[in-house]
């Protein structure tokens, strides 16, 4: 039916729009009687275009662990993945139908430096443990059978480390954790994942299906990274306000997750969970000062969400479908008892609470809390003014809340989802599979959906989780005890400032690169971006789109942000990609809309 309403869309676009101003035509022709009308196209922009913006953040993932050999599949096993190429698009055109554009040249990645793969820097005694258990590695692929593996490393320090000056070659010694045993012998998975050698560990489209599909019938950007070094509460705080400094009401994280500022003030450099959530640890938390980008939002009046799964603390879990599942609301520090799913591909299914709390930024701010977990009104006011304020659901709200309102034909104008853990992708306790089954069930509902011809969906990392990516982006210095010779030999003059303009300690980035796709009608179509972004490029999206530009202030990096505009294309005011692209949730293949 979307496809229908497009395609009448564009004939009555190429009708009527020659009477606008501002318009391109083709040339008039020879001047001969019967020469066809010229085609009008009519521009558009980002503001007149998108109407919603939907991010989903999943967990610690980087660029050369899910696109390091892309587009090239090993078709080994799992779901068979085919690139278009220019042989596809040639072969199409011979037989009179239309095909993606050919797969462009990603240049920073496996296929392009295939030198990575066989002399690799990680090739280097210094990840090596001992003579008879070496570690030193190449990247090596992970099949389907090997979804789930163990965590890796991925503080703010040991990141660092990793990065050994720029050179990349400490990842096993710096942040490499080995699977155990047992999850290596019941994955059937090569002895080296069994070392800290896992580290160098990639996916490929047989595995990571569906965002391979995304990236060819839409946008990947192959320059993303995060703005700082650091887990989840800094990617998760740096992606609603590009800003980690300004920490307040502290307890038990001085010294680990938070540090000095040299300022006088405190910046968050590891996780640690927000003060007053019900559902935080209540050993180590703090607060944010400063504003976010649902401030902005409230004062303009544009209605915004965040939703995670398990924010719901009133449901009781139960399993079905082959899901295991147990527990209500939540206990502090996703104790067991909470509210908790097991992951399907990973064995014996261990349960993980659903709902994280430093997973989820805008409850380290006083504003934009919801600690008690208040539930909406109704449907209708999920995202709305009605739900503002510190008696009310204050933009706050479970996974399931985000469905509903989708149903109902009520999804906000600006949507943050992030997945109960076990979809997250985060591992240790969840995986690609899972992940996958969750971002295409999702992506699947929106694109059905009435918004969908007006909708940019925004998919990124809030960190690495210490997989190897071979690329860097430094741009800001920090020089603390935390920190390694890669961001302490840095200029003591920081880009980093407090929220008096002030340079500030903590706040060493770029961090690694991280996956960042853009899936939308407005998007172009089999296309790799290059423009440098990082976590706070999402935040200026929204304020370009909804906000006129307005920045958070404060010393946020939103201001310094790259931009995403590059990844979409508003040439004309009819939707260039406007195929509805379904996928399977299981195995990622499209099964509509190719």
């Amino acid at each position: 039916m979307i496809r229908k309403l497009l395609a009448l869309s564009l004939s009555s676009t190429l009708l009527l729009s020659g009477c606008g101003q501002g318009t391109v035509s083709t040339p008039p022709g020879n001047g001969n009687a019967n020469t066809t009308p010229p085609v009008v196209i009519t521009p558009t922009t980002a503001q007149a275009a998108i109407k919603h913006i939907v991010v989903i953040y999943g967990e610690n993932i980087s660029f050369d662990h899910y696109f390091g050999s892309y587009p090239n599949a090993a078709n080994t096993g799992g779901t068979t993945f085919t690139p278009a190429t220019a042989a596809t698009v040639a072969a199409a055109a011979a037989a009179g139908t239309t095909s993606l554009p050919a797969t462009p040249t990603i240049t920073n990645n496996y296929i392009s430096n295939p030198s990575l793969l066989t002399a690799n820097p990680n090739l280097n005694s210094a990840n090596t443990v001992s003579a008879s258990n070496s570690v030193s590695a190449n990247p090596f692929r992970l099949g389907p059978n090997q979804a789930a593996t163990n965590d890796q490393d991925h503080n703010y320090g040991p990141e660092q480390l990793a990065f050994d000056n720029g050179k990349m070659d400490l990842f096993p010694l710096s942040v490499g954790v080995a699977s155990p045993a047992s999850l290596v012998n019941s994955t059937g998975a090569a002895p080296i994942t069994g070392t800290t050698a896992l580290t160098m560990g990639y996916y490929d489209g047989n595995t990571v299906t569906a965002l391979w599909n995304y990236a060819q019938h839409y946008g990947l950007n192959d320059h993303s990274f995060g703005t700082t070094f650091g887990p989840s509460t800094p990617g998760a705080i740096n992606l609603i306000s590009g800003q980690t400094n300004g920490v307040i009401n502290q307890v038990g994280a001085l010294g680990s997750a938070v540090i000095a500022d040299g300022q006088g003030g405190l910046t968050d450099i590891n996780d640690a969970d927000p003060a007053n959530d019900v559902c935080s640890s209540t050993g180590e938390y703090f607060s944010m000062s400063g504003k976010n980008i649902g401030d902005l939002l409230n004062a303009a009046g544009i209605s915004w969400g965040f939703f995670e799964g398990g924010f719901n603390l009133s449901i009781t879990n139960t399993s079905a479908n082959g899901v295991i599942a147990s527990g209500t609301g939540c206990l502090p520090g996703e104790a067991t008892g909470s509210r908790a799913t097991g992951a399907v591909n990973i064995p014996g299914n261990p349960l993980k609470a659903d709902y994280i709390p430093h997973h989820q930024p805008f409850q380290y701010y006083a504003s934009t809390a919801n600690p008690t977990h208040i539930r909406p009104a109704s449907v209708a006011a999920i995202g709305t003014a009605a739900d503002t304020g510190p008696s009310t659901a204050n933009h706050q709200y479970d996974i399931l809340d985000f469905n509903a309102a989708l149903k109902a034909g009520n999804m906000p104008a600006v949507t943050f989802l992030k997945a109960p853990g076990y979809q997250d992708g985060h591992a240790g306790y969840s995986d690609p599979l899972d992940e996958q089954t969750f971002l295409v069930t999702e992506i699947n509902a929106i694109e059905s959906s009435s918004f969908w011809g007006s909708t940019a969906i925004i998919l990124a990392y809030d960190d690495s989780d210490g997989w190897y990516d071979h690329l860097t982006d430094f741009v800001n210095g920090s020089q603390t005890t935390s920190d390694a010779a890669f961001c302490n030999g840095a200029a003591p003059t920081l880009a980093g400032p407090n929220s008096n303009g002030l340079p500030v300690q903590g706040r060493c980035g770029h961090g690694p690169r991280l996956p960042l796709l853009v899936i939308s009608p407005w998007a172009k179509k089999n296309y790799v971006d290059q423009t440098p972004t990082d976590q706070a490029s999402i935040t200026r999206f929204i304020e370009d789109v909804f906000l006129s530009s307005a920045r958070i202030g404060g010393g946020s990096f939103d201001a310094s942000a790259g931009s995403l505009m590059n990844m979409f294309n508003f040439t004309s005011n009819v939707p260039p990609n406007p195929n509805v692209v379904l996928l399977n949730p299981t195995t990622g293949a499209v099964t509509s809309g190719n």
